[in-house]
């Protein structure tokens, strides 16, 4: 009988199914739809099983690669396990990918084949013309959205369930090596195309260990509502949760306004958060039960200095922050340790620097870029797919370079400052966007907001100006009141430029917020924009707005 190497995806849930069949590993809330969804490690494994046998017999040869294009749904997970069993790598795309990024990613790619939902079939028709190399089509009927593309509206498309209602078919394990493939993750292209970072099957199995590394205990149950198709989702909340047995608790995706009832009715102990998520939920009306839920503490990537002691106040959690990026390094700042504000120090398997230009190590309080790699010397390895130039760059040196900027403590305490290239600097001052978010978010008419910058209508090389992104409730809404606030509580360079209302804040899988739309938003007829200037706030023509391109990508955050 072959051993079970639990670095592979497929052989840890074979595992867990013999010892822990019925245990509820993962539970998909019933949202909107009404319907909850659960599997057991048994369930997992035998859809898993179901799928292998139909990729397989869709004529999948060792190493060939399909796409998911999927909100989080059960079957997301049980087509990762099918993946490591047959030796196949997944190409997990944010569900709302559409156009050229979508045909982009499929083309660069290779893939042969798509899973995808009725929700978004039309989008994958719309481009599947441009893709020679896709020869078939899997649709889930998930029946969540009114007037989606049925399955039969897409030639040559087949209903997912017709694989997976199928008789049980058992796949033996064809992956050769623990090093062969499993995924490729798209990075989100903000500054060019999108890069792909190949995912051995070992490396997503280190990744079941984060747990530990981080202190969490195997018997918290986690929630996420980010996307699967994104690394935060996959490796700090999935991955842990299937080696322990952490019954987690998943959302189709991110909802602010229900988060914190849906920890509640599943008795949730902890949650991770991105960026931008932290100054969105904090902007939500305040109620009287706030603090009246089970949650111990936020796995926080990117909590805003300025709301960080409030939030916790305010929801009774404590915050766990930490730092990470999909190419690899990692940094985390344990509960109750270490400054406000700094997303921590490495692992002890890890070292990180902080270099200037000439690679030389910045002292403490000195911006530069944030570089690391192995403690033992050994050079970093990134794989971007078919780019070994890119590959090659992102390693200089043997060095992981992460392409923010960061800045340390005089006790080591690792703090970002903003990505390379982007950062806000006005009238010589760099401005922390998060103290803005900070402020607007704790006015009553804002719902979410997101600042970034525009180059500066004096001129001057590399200066901004501040755009406030907000979302309002229009039934108080009053742009002078807000600029009001402003005034209060921050100082002058702070004060956003112009206030830019938007229905949404455009976001990514991973709920980084997408600066180029807002842009393109801000400069189109009709945009709905204030300026404060001379005592009064006026409604602007946007074609009066300087041409902006995008200058404050936020950092990679796994």
């Amino acid at each position: 009988m072959r051993t079970l190497n639990e670095m592979v995806l497929a052989d840890l849930i074979a595992a867990r199914a013999e010892a822990r069949p019925d245990l509820d590993v993962v539970t998909f809330e019933a949202g909107e739809t009404g319907v909850e969804e659960v599997r057991t490690y048994a369930q997992l494994w035998a859809n898993a099983n179901r799928l292998a046998a139909g990729l397989l017999a869709r004529g999948m040869d060792y190493g060939d690669r399909f796409a998911i294009l999927l909100r989080n749904h059960p079957q997301f997970i049980e087509l990762m396990i099918a993946a490591s069993l047959t030796g196949l790598v997944f190409v997990p795309i944010d569900p709302r990918t559409r156009g050229q990024k979508l045909a982009f990613t499929l083309k660069d790619s290779g893939c042969r084949g798509i899973v995808c939902a009725d929700y978004n079939l039309a989008q994958v028709a719309e481009v599947r013309g441009q893709i020679p190399s896709l020869d078939w089509v899997w649709v889930l009927d998930a029946g969540e959205e009114v007037g989606a593309m049925p399955t039969g509206g897409l030639a040559g498309a087949t209903s997912l369930f017709e694989v997976l209602d199928g008789p049980q078919t058992w796949v033996d394990m064809r992956l050769r090596h623990p090093d062969d493939a499993l995924q490729i993750i798209y990075t989100s292209g903000t500054t060019g195309d999108p890069k792909g970072v190949v995912f051995g099957n070992a490396r997503y199995g280190g990744a079941t260990m984060l747990s530990a590394l981080l202190g969490i205990a195997d018997d918290e149950r986690p929630y996420t509502g980010l996307s699967l198709t994104h690394g935060n989702a996959q490796l700090m909340t999935l991955a842990s949760a299937l080696r322990v047995g952490q019954r987690t608790v998943f959302s189709r995706k991110f909802t602010k306004s229900r988060l914190w009832d849906i920890t509640r009715q599943y008795g949730c102990t902890f949650f991770n958060l991105l960026g931008g998520m932290a100054t969105a939920i904090y902007s939500e009306p305040a109620r009287p039960d706030d603090a009246d839920n089970p949650v111990r503490f936020v796995l926080s990537a990117g909590m805003p200095a300025a709301i960080w002691e409030a939030f916790e106040r305010r929801f009774d959690v404590k915050v766990l922050e930490a730092y990470g990026a999909v190419e690899g390094g990692m940094a985390f700042k344990p509960i109750g340790v270490g400054p406000i504000g700094s997303f921590g120090k490495p692992p002890p398997n890890l070292e990180m620097r902080i270099v200037d230009e000439a690679d030389q190590e910045c002292p403490p309080g000195v911006q530069g870029e944030l570089i690391s790699r192995a403690v033992t010397g050994e050079s970093a390895v990134v794989t971007y797919f078919n780019n070994p130039k890119a590959s090659d760059s992102k390693t200089v040196g043997g060095w992981l370079r992460s392409g923010d900027i960061c800045h340390r403590d005089a006790e080591g305490w690792l703090f970002f400052d903003y990505r390379k290239g982007g950062g806000i600097r006005r009238n010589g001052d760099f401005i922390n966007p998060g103290f803005v978010e900070a402020a607007l978010a704790e006015d009553p008419q804002v719902t979410d907001v997101y600042v970034y910058g525009i180059p500066s209508s004096n001129g001057s090389p590399g200066e901004k100006e501040v755009v406030a992104a907000v979302v309002v409730d229009r039934s108080r809404f009053d742009p002078a009141s807000l600029y009001a606030a402003c005034r209060r509580s921050l100082e002058a360079n702070f004060i956003p430029s112009f206030l830019q209302v938007v229905d949404e804040i455009p976001k990514t899988a991973s709920e980084k917020p997408q600066d180029r739309f807002l842009i393109e938003a801000l400069r189109s007829p009709g945009a709905e924009v204030y300026q404060y200037q001379d005592g009064r706030v006026a409604r602007v023509d946007p074609a009066r707005i300087a041409s902006a391109e995008m200058t404050r990508p936020r950092s990679a955050r796994a």
